[in-house]
C-alpha cells in the first residue's frame, strides 16, 4: 500500500467517522439539554455521577480487551477470528459480573460517599448502574470487534447512531412523564440493549460463528492477547473516566449543583473534540495494519494527515466556546452560568489534546500499551491531585483546573512517545499552519464581536455571521479553491474504491 493510497483510505475512513461523530455530537448535546432542563443542575450533576461511575467501572471491567481486539483482529484472517471473541469476552464478563454484585451490595454506603445530596435516590442510582455494568460491558466489548472487523459505517451506525439518538430520545420521554432520576437513568442504559442486539447480528457471519465450537480458542491464543490487553486497562479506565473524574470528585468534595455544573461543562468540552474522536476511530484498524507491516511512513502520513482535519474542524470550537461560554451555558438554564471561566479553561488544554492529534492512537496501534497507560497515568495523578487540592475551594473551577492539567500533561507524554514509534515529528508544518490559520481567523472577529455585543448570545451570533462571511470571501481565493478541490477529490477517490481491498475490513 504507497503512502497515497493510505491517505485515500484514511480520508475515506475519516469521513464516515466525522459524519458519525457530527451526529453524536447533537444527540450527546440534545441530552445534556434534557437532562439540565427536566431534572435542574441538582438532578442531573446525580445522574451525571451515577453515569461516570459506570462508565468507569465498565472501563476498568473491559481490562483493555476492547482495544485489544481493534489490534488484534486487522492482523488476522477475519473467517479464523471467532475464537478471538471468547479470548476477548469471557473475562470482563466476568469481571463485571463481579462487580456489579458488589455495587448492589454496596450501593448504600457508596451513595453516601458519590451522592451525598441525593438521598434515597442516590441508592438506587447506583443499584440501577451495577445492575447494568455487565451489559455495556458485553456492549463494549462487542462494538470495538465490529469497529475492527466491519466496514465503518456499521460500527459508526450502532456507535454514532443508535446509542447518542435512543438516549435523549428515553430520557425525554422519561422527563416529559415526569419521572425521576432513577427513571432517566434506566434510560439511558435502555439503548445498550438494542445496541449488544445489533453488534452480535453484526459479528455473526464476518467471524465465522457458526456454532459453540467455532468460539472455542486454543491455548496459545491468550498470551498474546491479554500481554497487550491489559496494560491497556487502566489506562482505558482513564481515558473513558476523564471527565466523570472530574464530575465523581466535585460531587464528593463540593455539591452536587457543583457536579451537574462541571458535567454540563464538560458535555460542551467533549463534545468540540468529536471530530477528533471520529477520526481517531475511522484510522485505528488502518494504523494497526500499517504499523504491524513496518509501514511506518505510510502510518506517519496518515496521522499528520487526520491531525491537520482535527485542528481545522477543532480549534474554531474551542476558541469559541471559550469566547462565548456564558452564550453556550445558558442553553442549559441559568444556574450552569458559573461555569464559564471553566469552559474556557477546559478549553485552551483542549486546543493541546486536539493540535497533537492523533498520537495516542498511534502509541496504542504500535503496540506501545504500556506506554500509553504511562501517559494515562500521569494525567490522572494530576487531575485527581490537583483536585483534591482545588475543587474544596475552587467547586466548579477548580475540577476544570485540574482536569485541564492532566489532559496537557497525558497529551504531551503521548506525543512523546508516538515521535519514538514514526521516528519524526508528530506535528507538521501544516497542523502548525492550520492552527495558526484558526486562531487568526477566529480570535480577532471573535473579541470584537464580543466588545460590541457581548459574551451572550447576540455576541456568538454576530461572531458566527461574520465568520461565515470570512469563510465565503477565503473561497473566493484560488489557492483556497485549489485547496478545497483538492480535498473533495481525495475523499471522492477514495470511495470510489481506489486502494486495496483491506479499506472495507
Amino acid at each position: 500500500m504507497s503512502v497515497t493510497t493510505a491517505r485515500r483510505t484514511g480520508a475515506r475512513s475519516s469521513a464516515v467517522g466525522l459524519a458519525g461523530a457530527a451526529v453524536s455530537g447533537l444527540f450527546g448535546f440534545l441530552l445534556a439539554v434534557v437532562l439540565a432542563r427536566g431534572f435542574g443542575s441538582a438532578g442531573a450533576g446525580a445522574i451525571f455521577a451515577a453515569v461516570g461511575l459506570l462508565t468507569v467501572a465498565c472501563a476498568v471491567c473491559c481490562l483493555g480487551a476492547d482495544t485489544g481486539l481493534v489490534w488484534a483482529l486487522p492482523r488476522r484472517a477475519l473467517a479464523t477470528a471467532a475464537p478471538l471473541l471468547t479470548v476477548a469476552l469471557a473475562p470482563p464478563l466476568a469481571l463485571g459480573l463481579l462487580v456489579a454484585a458488589g455495587g448492589l451490595l454496596l450501593a448504600g454506603p457508596l451513595a453516601g460517599v458519590l451522592l451525598p445530596d441525593a438521598g434515597p435516590s442516590g441508592v438506587r442510582l447506583l443499584s440501577v448502574a451495577s445492575a447494568a455494568l455487565p451489559l455495556v460491558v458485553a456492549m463494549t466489548v462487542l462494538l470495538s470487534a465490529v469497529r475492527a472487523s466491519r466496514p465503518i459505517t456499521a460500527y459508526a451506525a450502532v456507535q454514532f447512531g443508535l446509542l447518542p439518538v435512543g438516549r435523549p430520545v428515553a430520557v425525554g420521554a422519561v422527563a416529559l412523564a415526569a419521572g425521576g432520576v432513577v427513571a432517566a437513568l434506566i434510560g439511558w442504559v435502555l439503548p445498550v440493549l438494542l445496541a449488544l442486539v445489533a453488534c452480535v447480528a453484526l459479528l455473526y457471519r464476518p467471524l465465522g460463528v457458526d456454532g459453540m465450537s467455532a468460539l472455542r480458542p486454543v491455548s496459545a491464543e491468550w498470551r498474546p492477547f491479554w500481554s497487550f490487553a491489559l496494560p491497556r486497562a487502566v489506562s482505558a479506565a482513564i481515558d473513558s473516566g476523564s471527565m466523570w473524574v472530574g464530575v465523581l470528585l466535585t460531587s464528593a468534595l463540593a455539591t452536587a449543583t457543583d457536579a451537574g455544573v462541571f458535567g454540563g461543562v464538560g458535555r460542551y468540552v467533549l463534545a468540540g473534540q468529536l471530530a477528533l474522536q471520529g477520526l481517531r476511530v475511522a484510522v485505528a484498524p488502518q494504523l494497526s495494519r500499517l504499523l504491524g507491516a513496518g509501514r511506518i511512513a505510510d502510518a506517519a502520513a496518515v496521522h499528520r494527515q487526520t491531525t491537520v482535519l482535527a485542528i481545522a474542524l477543532s480549534w474554531p470550537v474551542y476558541l469559541l466556546l471559550a469566547l462565548f461560554a456564558p452564550a453556550f451555558l445558558a442553553l442549559f438554564g441559568g444556574d450552569f452560568g458559573a461555569g464559564g471561566t471553566a469552559m474556557a479553561v477546559l478549553s485552551a488544554a483542549m486546543l493541546v489534546n486536539v493540535g497533537l492529534g492523533t498520537v495516542q492512537t498511534v502509541l496504542l496501534m504500535s503496540g506501545h500499551s504500556r506506554r500509553h497507560l504511562a501517559a494515562t497515568s500521569a494525567g490522572l495523578a494530576c487531575t485527581v491531585g490537583f483536585g483534591l487540592w482545588w475543587i474544596p475551594a475552587g467547586g466548579v473551577l477548580g475540577a476544570a483546573a485540574a482536569w485541564a492539567v492532566g489532559i496537557v500533561v497525558e497529551n504531551v507524554a503521548a506525543a512523546i512517545g508516538a515521535r519514538q514509534v514514526i521516528g519524526g515529528a508528530v506535528v507538521s508544518r501544516s497542523a502548525l499552519l492550520s492552527a495558526a490559520g484558526s486562531v487568526v481567523a477566529v480570535v480577532p472577529i471573535g473579541l470584537c464581536a464580543a466588545a460590541v455585543a457581548g459574551r451572550g448570545l447576540p455576541g456568538l451570533l454576530l461572531a458566527c455571521v461574520s465568520l461565515m462571511c470570512g469563510l465565503a470571501a477565503a473561497v473566493s481565493v484560488r489557492r483556497v479553491r485549489e485547496l478545497i478541490r483538492g480535498g473533495v477529490a481525495l475523499l471522492r477517490d477514495a470511495r470510489s474504491g481506489s486502494g486495496t481491498g483491506e479499506d472495507d475490513t
